[in-house]
C-alpha cells in the first residue's frame, strides 16, 4: 500500500466536474470515473469528506443577475448541490463504499443534518461523508463551505479539483501563454486575484494554515497522487520557503 501524506482530506468538486462532455446535468460516465478515483484513495485508508457544487444544474449568482432574488437564487443553488451529492453517494455505494450525505439545510428524508461530531465519527469508521447545501446561508459559495468543513473536521488538506492542471497567472482557456504556478502563497493568490477559489475561502485557509492543493480531476490517478505527496497541480502555502 502506498504511503499517504494526508490521512484525512476534504475534496472540493465543482458541479461542472460531473458535466463530462455535456453542457447541463450529470454525465453518468463522468460520475463513475470520479467515484472510481475516490474509491482508489479510500482503499489507501484515507478519510474523505467531500463538498460538491451545483453549477452543472443551477448557478445562483448568474440567476440573480437575471431577475431572481439573490437569496432565493442561492437557496436554489444549494438544492442543486444536494442533487449532486445524492448522485455521487449512489455512485460510491455502487462501488462498495459506505457513504453519508449531510446537509446544512434539513431534509431528513434523504440526508442527515450536518453535525460535526457525527461527521467525524463517520470518517473514523471509514465512511465517505458528502457535505451538501454549502454553509446553509446565502451569499456564501461552496468554496467557502469547503474551507469551513475542512477545518471543522480537522482535515489535513483541502483538495480543490478543477478542469485545469493547477493555478495559472491568467486564464489558460483564453491565453496561450498562461503560466502555471507549482507553488504559490495564499497572499499572492489573493493579491493577484487568481480566481481559483473565492477570496473568503482562500483567506480562511491562510488564517488557519490549511494546506490547499489545486489539480486536474480529469486526469486518472491525480487524487491518489496528490494524497501520496506527488508533485501534481499547485500547492498553496502559508509563505514561500
Amino acid at each position: 500500500m502506498a504511503a499517504v501524506r494526508y490521512k484525512r482530506i476534504l475534496l472540493k468538486l465543482s458541479g461542472e466536474a460531473l458535466l463530462g462532455k455535456g453542457s447541463f446535468g450529470i454525465d453518468t460516465d463522468m460520475l463513475k470515473f470520479v467515484s472510481g478515483e475516490i474509491k482508489a484513495v479510500h482503499a489507501l485508508g484515507v478519510q474523505i469528506g467531500i463538498v460538491i457544487g451545483g453549477g452543472n444544474i443551477f448557478r445562483g449568482v448568474q440567476a440573480s443577475t437575471k431577475g431572481i432574488d439573490r437569496v432565493s437564487a442561492d437557496y436554489i443553488g444549494m438544492l442543486a448541490t444536494a442533487m449532486n451529492s445524492l448522485a455521487l453517494q449512489n455512485a460510491l455505494e455502487n462501488n462498495g463504499i459506505s457513504t453519508r450525505v449531510q446537509t446544512a439545510i434539513e431534509m431528513k428524508e434523504i440526508a442527515e443534518p450536518f453535525i460535526k461530531r457525527r461527521a467525524v465519527r463517520h470518517l473514523e469508521k471509514g465512511r465517505v461523508v458528502i457535505f451538501a447545501c454549502g454553509t446553509g446561508s446565502p451569499y456564501f459559495t461552496t468554496d467557502t463551505a469547503a474551507s469551513l468543513r475542512a477545518m471543522e473536521i480537522q482535515a489535513d488538506a483541502l483538495l480543490k479539483a478543477t478542469k485545469v492542471d493547477g493555478i495559472y497567472d491568467k486564464d489558460p482557456a483564453k491565453e496561450k501563454d498562461a503560466r502555471i504556478f507549482h507553488r504559490i502563497t495564499y497572499t499572492e493568490v489573493l493579491t493577484r486575484d487568481l480566481k481559483v477559489m473565492d477570496s473568503t475561502a482562500v483567506s480562511m485557509c491562510r488564517d488557519n494554515n490549511l494546506p490547499l492543493v489545486v489539480f486536474n480531476i480529469e486526469k486518472k490517478g491525480n487524487i491518489q497522487g496528490v494524497v501520496c505527496g506527488e508533485t501534481i497541480g499547485t500547492v498553496v502555502v502559508e509563505e514561500d520557503r
